[in-house]
């Protein structure tokens, strides 16, 4: 997801024509990405290492983005 600091163009003009939609009520949406990814890893903690690690040299800009993560055992 985008910085709460720094703009978010998609997202406010989706905002701003939820009432187009008559959906009331929504202050504010952000977009962002969404990643699924299936891994093999000896633990559970082994599993949040490697994935934290790929998010934060590969598919998060760490400049303007935040991430979070679940961990599923399959």
């Amino acid at each position: 997801m985008p910085h709460k600091e720094l703009l978010d163009p998609q997202g406010k003009t989706v905002a701003h024509n939820m009432h187009n939609l008559d959906i009331s009520g929504v202050d504010d949406i952000r977009i962002g990405k969404h990643i699924h990814m299936t891994l093999e890893a000896a633990s559970k903690e082994d599993a949040i290492s490697k994935i934290d690690d790929a998010c934060k040299r590969l598919l998060a800009n760490m400049i303007m983005e935040t991430y979070t993560f679940t961990v599923e055992q399959v």
